[in-house]
């Protein structure tokens, strides 16, 4: 796995994880990356400050470089707490209000209920539903 730092032509900053980098030039080429913040699809790859090691490329670190689950779904939290706002049980409230520009577009994460869901997808919002387990500190 490999993480970029992408910015899109109006200037935002985001991450993108791709498995390798044909597969980061697959969906650019395909458009299939777009900003989170104003839906771009010109998007370039800037310098990043953070750097990884693959297994393929440093053999010896093969054991201390394992990801456990439970270690993957923290950086998961981690990541969703990080660029998320969150509006708890107002999601699907804040997402017609984003949807119809009455707020700023921007990150949200909450909860629903089926009826909410059948009604943002009646509205055309997209959205995805990830369970996200409680993690113990």
């Amino acid at each position: 796995m490999i993480i970029y730092d992408l910015r899109c032509k109006n200037n935002h900053t985001f991450e993108g994880w791709f498995q390798d980098r044909t597969a980061f030039e697959k969906q650019k080429d395909g458009n299939f990356i777009t900003c989170p913040v104003c839906g771009e699809v010109e998007i370039s790859v800037v310098p990043s400050s953070r750097a990884f090691v693959s297994r393929e490329s440093r053999p010896e670190l093969r054991d201390s470089q394992e990801i456990t689950p439970a270690k993957a779904f923290r950086m998961f939290h981690e990541f969703l707490n990080k660029h998320f706002d969150d509006v708890g049980d107002r999601f699907a409230e804040v997402a017609l209000k984003i949807h119809r520009g009455d707020e700023e577009k921007r990150n949200i994460k909450g909860t629903t209920t089926p009826q909410e869901e059948d009604t943002l997808r009646d509205e055309g919002i997209e959205f995805l539903k990830i369970p996200v387990p409680k993690l113990d500190s």
